[in-house]
């Protein structure tokens, strides 16, 4: 039954991605914003709801281990995998803003996660735990962050143009129930797949780690990969990225902020992947594929991917 529920759960993931990239392609048209705004803050913000249920029941209960490697996993599987697969349907065009501004700034998130949870920010942050101060500064930080990636984009990057049409009730109609059959079916998938894994004898950290940020990162491969067939790179991107920062600083600050999270067996080796891989994205895109993610990347991401988790299993 769990297999069934989740090959049931893939399709209407497949079907809901659809709606929502239709809703949000149909938003930046009407409203003329450039799309990967719309993928950096509505998408990736919707898409990221299933990390934030997760992480933020997991906090309640007590377990901040889960909470912590749904998020890192989530990060890693997000660039790894999703652009990775992202890159061998179609190699994806890299902006100079994208370069100078937006993989800096998740880079630079991801090495604060790294600083707040190691006890080596001038004494501040407590060792392999996120305090609530951390959470607060971790949202504020969002904040500014949305607010100075809207604000530097104006007048710069792709507005579509495909859905002149689309009226505000239909737009509004498509991001709502696409973003709610995302998350439906994006739990659907993360419960059938966690329940397999457990009866395979995996534990719970590496469950946290893949099982669990995989089956919540669905929602943001199903997007991506819809947003990219139908032509939408940066839409894509956007998503990718938006998703990576939102889920350290609005995720991890919230559940943070309500209730200290420790790491658990999530070890620092876990935290400098999460650095890791934003980087790896930044020079793969700068120097290798110059302003290009090719496919020849791809298989490199999920090559790297793989080798991590067969690592995590040891």
């Amino acid at each position: 039954m769990n297999y069934i529920l989740f090959i049931v759960g893939l399709a209407l993931l497949t079907f809901c991605a659809d709606m929502l990239t239709r809703g949000c392609v149909g938003l930046a048209a009407r409203f003329r914003v450039p799309e990967f705004i719309v993928g950096l803050t509505i998408m990736a913000i919707g898409t990221s709801m299933p990390e934030l249920t997760v992480s933020f029941m997991s906090a309640l209960k007590g377990s901040g281990e889960m909470a912590i490697g749904n998020v890192t996993g989530s990060n890693i599987f997000n660039i790894l995998i999703i652009l990775g697969i992202c890159a061998l349907l179609r190699p994806m065009d890299i902006t100079r803003e994208n370069i100078r501004r937006d993989m800096p700034i998740c880079i630079g998130v991801s090495i604060l996660l790294w600083l707040f949870t190691s006890d080596t920010l001038l004494g501040w942050g407590a060792e392999n735990k996120i305090g609530r101060l951390e959470g607060v500064v971790f949202m504020l930080m969002y904040v500014a962050v949305i607010f100075y990636s809207i604000r530097t984009a104006k007048g710069e990057g792709e507005v579509s143009d495909d859905a002149p049409k689309m009226g505000v009730v239909k737009i509004v109609a498509f991001i709502i129930l696409g973003l709610g059959g995302l998350i439906f079916s994006g739990n659907l998938c993360l419960e059938s797949a966690t329940a397999i894994a457990r009866a395979w004898g995996v534990s719970e950290a590496i469950i946290a780690i893949t099982i669990v940020a995989a089956g919540t990162s669905l929602p943001e491969l199903a997007s991506s990969v819809s947003a990219l067939v139908s032509g939408k790179t940066s839409l894509a991107l956007g998503n990718i990225i938006g998703s990576n920062i939102a889920n350290i600083l609005l995720i991890l600050g919230t559940c943070s902020t309500i209730t200290p999270l420790t790491l658990g067996d999530i070890t620092q080796l876990d935290m400098l992947m999460v650095v890791g891989v934003a980087i790896i994205l930044l020079i793969s895109a700068l120097v290798i594929g110059r302003r290009r993610i090719t496919r020849l990347e791809g298989a490199a991401y999920i090559a790297i991917y793989v080798a991590y988790v067969i690592a995590l299993m040891k």
